[in-house]
């Protein structure tokens, strides 16, 4: 099972089981991170880290203020596709790390990037 990866027209296969998923608040201006696994080929989030609440960030009732912000396991079933739009509003790019490699993606408006599992990663 890898890692799909559609964005800029092309399709990219990380063959990765886990992977974290990072930007900067429109808002806040603030890092938030997510921490993915490939299960059963779906995408599970398995844990967010955001460095602090305010607009448009509400915090869960489990979160934990650490050094790197208020940390919490997200409620959220496991998805067959997670879809990102670039807003332009954002002030950086998603940043997709998995086994030491990280790409940018979204960068400009309008992007979009589409993650799924899958054994030969098809157009989704």
């Amino acid at each position: 099972m890898s890692l799909c990866i559609a964005a800029g027209g092309k399709i990219i296969a990380l063959a990765a089981t886990t992977f974290s998923l990072s930007w900067t608040h429109s808002v806040e201006r603030t890092l938030w991170q997510e921490q993915w696994i490939v299960r059963e080929g779906k995408l599970a989030i398995t844990q967010a880290t955001v460095q602090g609440s305010g607009a448009g960030i509400g915090l869960p009732d489990n979160a934990v203020r650490s050094e790197d912000g208020w940390s919490y396991t997200p409620d959220l079933p496991p998805l067959e596709r997670l879809s990102l739009a670039a807003s332009g509003a954002t002030p950086s790019a998603w940043t997709l790390c998995a086994d030491g490699q990280c790409l940018e993606l979204g960068a400009a408006a309008g992007d979009t990037v589409e993650l799924w599992a899958d054994g030969q990663c098809r157009t989704p």
